[in-house]
This record gives C-alpha cells, sequence and structure tokens, in this order.
C-alpha cells in the first residue's frame, strides 16, 4: 500500500552514498587503476627533475654535461607526457561508462516507479537528475579525479624531498599554509550551497523548459506567452544570480590564493637567498626548492577544483539516490493470470489520493465477464480514479478489487495490464509511425496481414490508405499530425492488436464531430464484443446501451441498475438522462435538413 508517511528521507550527502552510488554503476576499476598508475608514473617522473636540475646548477660546465643523463631524461619526459596523455583518455573513458550506468540505472527506475512519483515531482526536475547531475559526476571522476591522486602524490612526494633537503625552510613555508586554510574553508562551504542551489534552480528551470514547450500549442492559442516569458525570465533571473554568486567567490578565491603563493614565495626567496649566501645552501637547491614549491603550489590549485567539484558531486548524489531508493514497482512479482474472463468485484473500496481527502468511498459492485458497465456521474466523482484502481497506478487504501476469486494486486503487473485495453479521450500517441504507434508496448512480431486486420476492424484502414506513405507516415508529436478520430482509431487498432480481455473506455467519442463519431462507434462496437467494458459515459447512447449503470456521486455509489430501472428510481440519473435528451433533440434539430436550408 502505498501511503505519504510524510517523513523526510535522510540527506545522502557523504562520502558513503557517493561510493555507492559510483559501485552501482559498475566503474571499469581495471582501467581505472592503470589510468591512475600511469598518472602516478608521470607524476613521479616530475618529481625527479628538480634533482636533476640542481645537479646542472650546482656543477654546470660544457665538460661536466652528460649527453647520456640528458638523453635519459629527454625520453622519461616523452614517456612521462605519453602516459598522462593515456591516463587522460582512460580517465575520460571510465567517466563516461561509469555515467552511463548511472543513467542506466537511472532510466531503468524511472520506467518502474510507480504513478504517484511523477504526481509529486515534477518533469523536468527528474530530467535534471538524468543529464546535468550526472554530467557533474562525470566531470568529478573524468576530470578532477586524476589531478587529485596524482596532486596529492607531488605535494607528499615533495614536502618528504623538502624536508630531506632543509628542513627550516620547508617548516616557514608549512607556516602559511594554515592560514590559507582558515581562509579559503569558509570560502568552500560557501560554494558548497551556491552550488546546490544553482542545480535546484537548473531543475526547475528544466521543469518551466519541459511544461511549456511540451503544450506550446496551448500556450499560443490561450496567448500565454508573456506570461510564459515572465516566469521563465524568472528563472534565468534566478539562475544569472547563482551564477554571480559562484562567480563572487570565484574572484574572492583565485587572488587569495595567488596572494598566498606570492607571499610564500617571496619569503622563501628572502630566506633562501640568504641562506645560499651564507653558504648554508647551494643556488642549485635554492633553484630545486623553488621547483618543489611549484610542484606543491599548482597541485593545491587542483585539489582546490577537485574539492569544489566534489560538494557538487555530494549535492548531484543526494537528489540521484532520492530517486534510486524510491520504492519501486517490481512488474514481474506476483501470479500470472490464467483466466481473464471472469467477474470483476470492487468490495469495500476507498481511496484519497491525500489520505484525509478520499475520493471513492466503499465502493461496492460486480462488473459480469463479457458485459459492458457504464460509470456515470458529475465531474469529480472518482470515475477515472476507478480507471487508475483498475490499472493499478495506486493501490486502494480500504477494501479489494477481485478478478473472480483472486486479488488484482495477488497478479504480477506485466500480466495484469496485459488483459486491459484502454482507449482514452485524448487517446495519447508517440512520436513516431502509425506502424509504432498501432504496435506500440507489444513484445511479440506482429505481421502486416494481423496489422492491417486490426486497422480495418478499427476502421482506420480507411484513412490510412488514403496517406501516401501508409502505415508508415509519421504522426507528429503527440499525434499533431492527425485528426481527433483518426487518433481514437488508431488507439482503437492498438486495443485490438492487443486483444484484452477487460477494455476500459474514457467516452471515447465524446470529444467528436458527429461523423468522426459514428465512425469511431462503430469500431468500438467492433473492440467490445465479448470482452468485460467498463466505460466512463458521458452521453446517453453509451448508457442505453449498457447492460449495467453505476451512478457514483462524490465518491459514493448511490445507485446500480440498468438504464430504465435508473430512471425510474433514481432521481439524479434522471435528470442527467433528461438533460442528454434535450442535448440530443437538440443536435438533431440543428442538423435537420430544414434547420441546414435556413
Amino acid at each position: 500500500m502505498e501511503r505519504n508517511t510524510g517523513k523526510k528521507e535522510k540527506p545522502k550527502n557523504d562520502w558513503r552514498g557517493f561510493f555507492r552510488l559510483l559501485m552501482g554503476a559498475k566503474p571499469p576499476k581495471l582501467l581505472l587503476a592503470i589510468a591512475l598508475s600511469l598518472s602516478v608514473i608521470s607524476t613521479l617522473v616530475g618529481l625527479v627533475i628538480p634533482m636533476f636540475t640542481k645537479n646542472v646548477v650546482d656543477s654546470f660546465s660544457l665538460s661536466s654535461l652528460n649527453w647520456m643523463q640528458i638523453a635519459g631524461m629527454a625520453l622519461a619526459f616523452v614517456g612521462s607526457a605519453v602516459a598522462a596523455g593515456v591516463s587522460t583518455y582512460l580517465l575520460n573513458y571510465a567517466g563516461q561508462k561509469v555515467v552511463a550506468g548511472i543513467r542506466d540505472r537511472l532510466w531503468k527506475k524511472l520506467l518502474v516507479l510507480p504513478v504517484r512519483y511523477y504526481d509529486n515531482n515534477q518533469t523536468g526536475d527528474t530530467i535534471s537528475r538524468m543529464t546535468n547531475d550526472t554530467g557533474i559526476i562525470k566531470g568529478l571522476i573524468a576530470e578532477h579525479m586524476a589531478g587529485f591522486v596524482t596532486g596529492l602524490i607531488s605535494i607528499i612526494g615533495s614536502i618528504v624531498v623538502l624536508l630531506y633537503m632543509d628542513w627550516k625552510m620547508t617548516l616557514i613555508m608549512f607556516s602559511i599554509f594554515p592560514i590559507a586554510f582558515l581562509i579559503l574553508f569558509p570560502l568552500g562551504m560557501q560554494m558548497y550551497k551556491v552550488s546546490k542551489g544553482l542545480q535546484a534552480e537548473t531543475a526547475g528551470f528544466t521543469s518551466i523548459l519541459s511544461r511549456v514547450l511540451s503544450e506550446i500549442r496551448l500556450v499560443k492559442a490561450a496567448g500565454a506567452e508573456p506570461v510564459e516569458y515572465r516566469e521563465g525570465s524568472e528563472g534565468i533571473q534566478k539562475l544569472f544570480k547563482f551564477g554571480l554568486k559562484e562567480g563572487r567567490i570565484q574572484a574572492l578565491m583565485s587572488p587569495l590564493i595567488t596572494f598566498v603563493m606570492l607571499m610564500l614565495f617571496v619569503v622563501l626567496f628572502g630566506y633562501g637567498g640568504a641562506r645560499v649566501a651564507s653558504g648554508a645552501i647551494s643556488a642549485g637547491q635554492l633553484v630545486a626548492f623553488m621547483l618543489y614549491l611549484f610542484q606543491i603550489v599548482m597541485p593545491i590549485t587542483q585539489l582546490t577544483q577537485f574539492f569544489t567539484q566534489m560538494q557538487k558531486a555530494m549535492g548531484a548524489t543526494e537528489t540521484i539516490l532520492k530517486v534510486l531508493d524510491h520504492e519501486e514497482e517490481d512488474p514481474h512479482a506476483g501470479l500470472p493470470v490464467m483466466n481473464a474472463a471472469q467477474p470483476l468485484h470492487f468490495e469495500h473500496v476507498t481511496y484519497g489520493y491525500k489520505d484525509e481527502e478520499a475520493v471513492l468511498k466503499d465502493v461496492n459492485f460486480t462488473m459480469d465477464a463479457g458485459k459492458v458497465t457504464a460509470i456515470v456521474g458529475p465531474s469529480g466523482s472518482g470515475k477515472t480514479t476507478m480507471f487508475s484502481l483498475l490499472e493499478r497506478f495506486y493501490t486502494s487504501h480500504e477494501g479489494t478489487i477481485r478478478l473472480g476469486a483472486n486479488r488484482i494486486d495477488d497478479f504480477s503487473l506485466v500480466s495484469w495490464r496485459s488483459q486491459i485495453g484502454y482507449v482514452s479521450q485524448e487517446s495519447p500517441l508517440i512520436v513516431g509511425t502509425i506502424r509504432d504507434n498501432i504496435c506500440y508496448g507489444l513484445q511479440r512480431e506482429v505481421t502486416q496481414e494481423q496489422l492491417e486486420r486490426a486497422a480495418e476492424m478499427a476502421y482506420a484502414d480507411i484513412f490510412i490508405n488514403e496517406l501516401p506513405e501508409k502505415y508508415d507516415t509519421e504522426v507528429g508529436e503527440r499525434g499533431i499530425k492527425l485528426s481527433g478520430g483518426q487518433r481514437q482509431r488508431i488507439a482503437i487498432a492498438r486495443a485490438l492488436l492487443r486483444d484484452p480481455k477487460i477494455l476500459m473506455l474514457d467516452e471515447a467519442t465524446s470529444s467528436l464531430d458527429s461523423k468522426s463519431e459514428v465512425v469511431v462507434q462503430q469500431a468500438l462496437q467492433n473492440l467490445m464484443q465479448g470482452r468485460t467494458t467498463l466505460v466512463i459515459a458521458h452521453r446517453l447512447s453509451t448508457v442505453v446501451d449498457a447492460d449495467q449503470i453505476v451512478f457514483l456521486d462524490k465518491g459514493v455509489v448511490t445507485g446500480i441498475g440498468t438504464h430504465q430501472e435508473l430512471l425510474e428510481s433514481h432521481e439524479m440519473y434522471r435528470e442527467f438522462a433528461t438533460q442528454q435528451l434535450q442535448i440530443q433533440e437538440q443536435l438533431i434539430a440543428e442538423h435537420s435538413p430544414s434547420a441546414l436550408l435556413s
């Protein structure tokens, strides 16, 4: 049972969460080890250079130059450069591989998350998890991890050599680093907060883009461009402000690091120069000391960038893990449906999207196998919610729905949903061809003959065969290139090809013109034959032909019977039927020959 407990999940903004995410993506450990080993070799070669320079400076003369030694160093430099290049490529490959693994896990997870998750989370936020947040993690692995490891080795190695060369000068150098840490650490924390805020705003802005661009026709038809521009502009300005905050912190950090380093060089040059003058150290040692200092300073910048990126990655990890740790559906858990041609029983079913607000209240009725049950009632009475419970998008809070003697929750989702055909008012289509849409979701091969038979029974073959590319015609985004009646007939053909035993119709003709309605009604009659059918009814013609009518009012069943029985015993149904009859007479009058002549 899905209930919103209201408890907040504990944030996973720590190293353990990050490594759990990485291990779940199955990183190429051997490649990472090779890449880091090559980076280490390149760094160790770099640590030898200052010592070689020291010897050259202290004993510089043309006669003392050892050309074999120089050739060896040149080869070492070339080898170091090659190792660094290969390491960079392998790390990039590993980073891309890890991100592909995380995105694969996320995509798999998103497809098995319950509908309630999508009710409570904006599409743009979810897209941001898949694109922006995973990109941050890729940047950390591919661009900053090698710098962190090699930088650490370079710093430790340089410090060890410096202590050996001149421990007094090394201690002077160390005295400045705590001061730099005290200045830079608070700035790093601020950068983390700004990065998290930037990620949240980016996700929000992506939501706005996704919503507006997916409904651009509604935006234009409603003349809502100025409203949407203002909302989008606000999102852009928020991103701009976060970008400025990030820029201000970076503007403080860079000069501070430069200032600390310059101060360090001045102190060491002054003190080191005095030591050389006194004969305590040689000029070569001072040069080597300064080169080693460079090998400490440069990696410190890399480490700073690594920790900044790591803070961003922590925030990204937290949001990704919230999705991955969310309760999911297991589509294969449960029993297979062996016989769907059995009565469907609603037994004391109660459900609400919010715990305190029940939409359906103690609903009881039975749908006989192979018969048509019509659901009638005012808007907001719970008709669509009843469909959602049958599809198992949600689980009832109280009571149960049974197929024969079995609870429908006992069946696997794959098996249960394969028994259901659903045709709605909107008849959503995917981007692709007519063939793609009719065959959508089927896990078996569909022959051309089967495809054409389904289209013929849905009366869709009439317009399909008139199209230049026939079944290979592109329908456009959400089927925009087709009329409403054509989309409905494709949806009916899709349901026919699935051959469902249970049919749910959300009054599939209510939004059609009279000509299209006649054709679609004929197609629906073909579809309904021999199937247990539940219809949300808005029109009297559908209700009159139903074997059973269930009247819902504010989530409560107030009447069950045939059209004639409810007409005699149910006041609200009588009002509904009278109103529909008046509308029907009015339409007939409007389309009569005399009305058309006038």
